[in-house]
């Protein structure tokens, strides 16, 4: 197969090679210039930032037949020998295969003897953080004082796995993730020389997709470039990487804000119908709202965004939305992410993130319209009563006398006014002749809970009943006490959503029946009165035996009590 991986090909072969990482490279350099190099040192750092690469490029230039330099000539014999591997004193060594203490006295038996053909003899040795605790013990004495013809590399992606008394013997070097302008920088180069066609937006999207690592981004252009037909297009890089395209991304953002729901779930399934990944998808979105945010908040960061491209959509996009929103939505979308990791069904995740999102300012909204119309119908309500008081003033004779009311018994009377609520008391007594205090007890313990799913169910529903409590309960309805006489008005206009999630709260198919709260002291005080009375009737019904038992042997006319 005479075929090579880009990766492979573009290797870096000196220092200037190694992107992103000027600050490591340039220390190197000038060690290896003065000759006051490490024997021991760990490149840290995450996939594909350069470490192995740095490590055989130090090798090779310690060892080059022109050092001490700051690069390797890549000429001479001992150059060329390290590059291709046919050099037996610069060897590198997988410790995910060689984590045994045999392997590590191995390393330690042959490092005593002095190199044959170069200079220095060098040891890679990559993800070192896969040998044992016991290796590392083996290891120890070696790193502390090899012999000066000696140097050991340690590459690994996890330092923290490694012992600190082998990061306290060497030289550590930390390398971050190359940033997306330094590999699309690289990758223009590349393609340039081996004259590939491929679109700006296509980089950027490789760039991005490649999370910090140049070895990444290579191989993702190199399947870009399998997958299209002539020049690499942003769809091809899309196919390869199953990532979205900003046009869908800026127009679900759009749809949620703007309480779409339709387009948004629409959008969704169409790209899950495509084969994109969800999990990739709530990636990019996160990553696509947090470029708006910062783009909003401050323009001129235009350099440090990572998902957007800045064109008319994402600009007229950044006009519309707000701060808050786009903060909100992040939180979300981060939620989500988290929890599509644990489950098979991650689209049903997605939805209900998008859901919340665009439910939530609408949700608000109707909630503070329902406290609105509230006040506004109160106010309609006092006003029409007061109209028709003064026109009855009006229409009455001047010398008429006033008539006092007829004296009728004090009771509460279910008024039938337009716009009030008609209360029935015959229906609230018969629930106070059932009533269970367990009965009671159970559904005020369930009630918060209720509260909250109804608010997630129907946001104008719980408006009306948020500020009510449960008054008294029976097996067959339930006795709801409200603080004013509109609240039971309203209530009666989502009654049935109400009761309907009731039900699925407590288990139990409970009408609701509204009553003001200064109602509902009088009809208990009634209730409680009639109690009082009955008992007591029934207290002086029941005689004492003994008495009984007199009258009956001397009748009532000879019989005397005395307490």
């Amino acid at each position: 197969m005479s075929y090579q991986a880009l990766y492979r090909v573009w290797r870096p072969r000196n220092f200037q090679d190694v992107v992103g990482q000027s600050q490591i490279t340039r220390t190197l350099q000038n060690a290896i210039v003065q000759e006051k190099f490490s024997h021991a040192y760990i490149f840290s750092g995450p996939r594909g930032t350069g470490k192995t690469s740095a490590a055989k490029i130090f090798a090779k230039t310690i060892n080059c037949e022109k050092a001490p330099v700051k690069e390797p000539c890549n000429e001479c014999d001992a150059c060329r020998g390290i590059q291709d591997g046919s050099i037996s004193d610069v060897i590198e060594m997988d410790a995910a295969s060689h984590t045994s203490v045999e392997d590590i006295r191995d390393i330690r038996d042959k490092v005593k003897y002095a190199s044959s053909v170069v200079p220095y003899k060098v040891y890679i040795i990559d993800e070192v953080h896969m040998i044992s605790v016991n290796a590392f013990n083996a290891l120890l004495k070696t790193l502390e004082e090899p012999p000066k013809h000696v140097v050991f590399i340690l590459a690994t992606t996890e330092p923290h796995k490694i012992p600190l008394t082998i990061l306290s013997r060497c030289q550590r070097f930390d390398f971050k993730p190359i940033s997306s302008q330094s590999i699309v920088e690289r990758i223009k180069t590349i393609i340039e020389k081996e004259e590939i066609s491929v679109s700006s937006e296509a980089l950027d999207t490789i760039a991005l997709a490649a999370e910090g690592g140049m070895r990444d981004a290579l191989s993702i252009l190199d399947q870009a470039v399998s997958y299209s037909d002539e020049g690499v297009e942003l769809d091809d890089v899309l196919a390869v990487t199953g990532g979205v395209s900003q046009k869908i991304l800026t127009e679900i953002v759009g749809a949620m804000y703007e309480k779409d729901v339709q387009q948004a779930l629409s959008l969704l399934d169409e790209m899950i119908q495509n084969g994109k990944d969800p999990a990739r998808f709530v990636y990019d979105l996160i990553y696509f709202s947090r470029d708006l945010l910062l783009y909003k908040s401050a323009p001129s960061l235009e350099g440090i965004l990572e998902r957007a491209i800045i064109d008319e959509s994402f600009k007229q996009l950044a006009d519309t939305v707000s701060v808050d929103w786009i903060q909100d939505a992040i939180m979300h979308l981060n939620q989500c992410q988290q929890e599509i990791k644990w489950t098979n069904s991650p689209k049903v995740f997605i939805e209900i993130a998008l859901l919340t999102i665009t439910n939530k300012e609408s949700a608000a909204h109707e909630s503070g319209s329902a406290a609105e119309s509230e006040a506004v119908t109160g106010l309609l309500s006092r006003l029409e009563h007061l109209e028709k008081e003064l026109t009855a003033l009006k229409d009455a004779p001047a010398s008429a006398p006033r008539q006092a009311p007829a004296a009728e018994p004090r009771r509460p009377q279910a008024r039938a006014t337009r716009n009030s609520y008609k209360i029935p008391y015959e229906k609230i007594r018969n629930v106070l002749q059932e009533a269970e205090k367990p009965a009671l007890k159970e559904v005020q313990s369930q009630w918060a809970a209720f509260l909250n799913k109804l608010k997630s169910a129907s946001a104008p529903a719980h408006a009306t009943i948020q500020d009510s409590k449960p008054a008294a309960a029976s097996q067959q309805a339930l006795v709801v006490q409200f603080k004013y006489e509109i609240h039971c008005s309203l209530f009666l206009e989502h009654r049935e959503t109400v009761e309907s999630v009731l039900t699925s709260v407590t288990g139990k198919k409970l009408p609701v029946i509204p009553i003001p709260a200064n109602n509902w002291q009088e009809l208990r005080n009634e209730y409680i009165s009639r109690q009082e009375q009955s008992a007591s009737k029934q207290d002086d019904q029941e005689e004492d035996p003994l008495i009984s038992e007199a009258r009956k042997l001397v009748g009532d006319d000879l019989l005397e009590i005395h307490d």
